[in-house]
């Protein structure tokens, strides 16, 4: 039998004992319901502010009453588009929907490549533009926007969208290097780039996609390696590169062994040289560093830690001689209790939402205890910044506050749902030696179905493993098509009946639950 779950042969280590399985579940229903409200309530409070002309949003609630990519497109419209696919199927087909072909429709400056739309002046921000401005902007709305999307839902219009910026963006590479033109060289856009092309790649089989990458890739493990500089950028608007290549590089292992083992050596001697001379006693990277001296540019430790460590267990995916990455995360998870309370950011919930969004991502490979009782502590911090309006900051960096809460309920629930969403439902979930013990709560009588997760990587994406990556929502209990488990009262489901939905009913009193396992 096909395993039917990522997760489950790494938490049995943990399961909970069964007499306290209902219990826990229960308790995960109800962090899974918090999260998923605070979802809710910010999806609504930002519509309030929706230009009345355009119904786009605004890229600041106090100034820059604008649309861009860079920020309002990438960073706060996607956890939108998923917190209503999640909680209001009407607001996704209807405003959010409007909103993408809108922002295609006025904000396509340069092909499909688009530019800032003032609110204002129904006009573009600026008269002229600035093509690598273009081409910035449309990078980061594939990579932290649309990509979200994309690994959740799979193709669709946003996948569309995405599909066509990469192919401007290409159209427009004008920068001569050493491996042909590109259309930028910063390990920024350039990671963004290779994160995009590689899941694209993966997804449509498109071999323009993985040539590019490669392309990119070769730029900087053959002749300009990121570690081979005087300031290396481990934060945002740096960091972008390491994860980019460690992609890349996951296809060429793949698909071209030839390429593969020519990059070895300078991937590794990155990923070395960043572990060697990045790290604090924690194991936590810091923001900046010179790479060439080893000498720390700053004493902030960057709120990305978790996006780096990524490429370390991708990289040792495939490269199984590797044992000492995965050891360099095992450490810094075990070392989360120690940095409870630190101040990412400043102690802003964009901060605190990054960093727990990398902590989960690795926790799902490796769910050690301590890492967990800080996840737990975490999404306390983070819930909390929410205000009583449905807003938390009031700027594009309120979305991270949604992606995060939407990762936070699906750890809860071990990516169980319920369809449709009640504010007073919640879905919580643990695991047991032999599969999963589920538990769906409500306040008053709720009917509806109770919905599982799939395989998302393989069957939406098609690739080949779940390599660990940026804005990518954790698999934890998945079911296939071929799956067979047995209930605690001996029903079998198979998997065309779970993935369809169980149909479910519930009371204040009587909460559902039910365990499945392997037969």
């Amino acid at each position: 039998m096909k395993k039917v779950c990522c997760f489950l042969t790494l938490i049995t280590s943990i399961a909970v004992a069964e007499s306290d399985l209902m219990e826990q579940a229960t308790k995960n229903a109800e962090v899974n319901r918090k999260a998923l409200l605070a979802c809710r309530r910010y999806l609504e409070a930002w519509l309030q502010f929706a230009d009345p002309a355009t119904h786009l949003i605004p890229r600041n609630l106090s100034r820059d009453f604008y649309w861009n990519a860079k920020d309002a497109a990438a960073d706060n419209y996607p956890f939108m588009v998923l917190s209503a696919y999640f909680t209001s199927k009407p607001t996704l087909d209807g405003i959010l929907t409007d909103i993408l072909k809108t922002e295609q429709k006025v904000c396509n400056r340069v092909d499909r490549l688009p530019d800032d739309w003032d609110f204002r002046t129904q006009a573009f921000r600026t008269p002229e533009y600035r093509i690598e401005n273009l081409i910035f902007g449309a990078a980061e709305y594939a990579k932290d926007g649309l990509v979200p999307i994309t690994e959740m839902i799979g193709p669709s219009p946003w996948s569309d969208r995405m599909l066509a910026l990469l192919e401007d963006i290409w159209k427009h590479a004008t920068i001569q290097t050493e491996v042909g033109l590109l259309p930028d060289t910063s390990h920024e856009v350039a990671g963004d780039l290779m994160q995009s092309l590689a899941r694209m790649y993966w997804m449509t089989k498109n071999p323009r996609y993985k040539e590019w990458a490669f392309q990119l890739a070769a730029y900087f493990l053959m002749h300009h390696l990121p570690t081979d500089t005087d300031r290396l950028q481990i934060d945002d608007h740096g960091c972008e590169v390491i994860g980019g290549l460690a992609e890349v590089y996951c296809i060429a292992a793949n698909e071209d062994p030839d390429r593969h083992a020519a990059w070895r050596a300078p991937m590794h001697k990155m990923l070395d040289r960043v572990l060697e001379i990045a790290r604090d006693e924690h194991g936590l990277f810091l923001s900046l560093v010179n790479p060439r001296t080893g000498e720390w540019l700053t004493e902030d430790r960057t709120d990305n830690w978790g996006y780096t460590y990524n490429a370390y267990l991708s990289v040792a995916q495939v490269d199984k001689d590797r044992k000492d990455y995965v050891d360099a995360v095992l450490f810094v998870l075990k070392n989360l209790p120690q940095v409870a309370d630190y101040p990412w950011e400043g102690d802003k919930s964009d901060g605190i939402a990054d960093s727990l969004e990398g902590g989960l991502n690795l926790m799902n490979r490796f769910p050690v205890p301590e890492a967990v009782s800080w996840a737990d502590h975490m999404t306390g911090r983070l819930l909390s910044k929410q205000r009583d309006t449905g807003i938390i900051e009031g700027w594009h960096g309120d979305g991270n506050f949604a992606r995060t809460a939407l990762m936070v309920a699906f750890w809860k629930s071990l990516g169980a749902y319920v369809d449709p969403w009640r504010a007073d439902v919640g879905v919580g979930a643990v695991p047991t030696e032999k599969g999963i013990q589920v538990v769906v709560t409500s306040q008053w009588p709720y009917q509806g179905r109770l919905c599982f997760d799939r395989p998302r990587h393989s069957e939406l994406l098609h690739m080949p493993q779940d390599y660990p990556r940026l804005n990518q929502f954790p698999e934890w209990f998945t079911v296939s098509p071929e799956t067979q488990l047995i209930s605690d009262t001996g029903d079998l489901y198979d998997g065309k009946r779970l993935r369809e939905g169980l149909a479910i009913s519930t009371d204040r009193d009587k909460p559902f639950q039910i365990q499945l396992g392997k037969p």
